[in-house]
C-alpha cells in the first residue's frame, strides 16, 4: 500500500474515533456479543497483561448491570489502572450480563 493508502487509513481511523467519541453514551450502552463480566476480564488481561487482576475483576463486575453509569464506572476504574482507553472501552462493553 502506498503512502496515499496509508494517509486514507489514518484519516478513516481518526474519523471513526471522532464518531465513537461523539456517540459516547449510546455506543457505550450497547451490549457486545458474548458479553459477560468474564469476557470483560479476559479482554483486559489478554490485551493488557500489566493490568491488576483485582482491579479488572472489580471493574468488570461493576459494568455487569450494563447501564450507562455502570459502564462509565467500569471504564474509569480500568483507566485509573492505566489500561489503554481502547482496551478499557472494549472490555467494559463486554461486561454486561447476557439476557437469556
Amino acid at each position: 500500500m502506498g503512502s496515499k493508502g496509508t494517509v486514507v487509513l489514518v484519516r478513516l481511523a481518526a474519523a471513526l474515533s471522532g464518531l465513537v467519541l461523539a456517540l459516547g453514551g449510546a455506543v457505550a450502552a450497547a451490549p457486545a456479543a458474548h458479553a459477560s463480566p468474564q469476557a470483560c476480564f479476559c479482554t483486559v488481561l489478554e490485551r493488557h497483561p500489566q493490568a491488576d487482576p483485582e482491579v479488572a475483576e472489580h471493574a468488570c463486575l461493576t459494568g455487569a448491570p450494563g447501564t450507562e453509569e455502570a459502564l462509565r464506572s467500569c471504564y474509569g476504574q480500568l483507566r485509573r489502572d492505566h489500561v489503554p482507553a481502547v482496551i478499557a472501552f472494549g472490555a467494559c462493553r463486554r461486561a454486561p450480563q447476557e439476557e437469556w
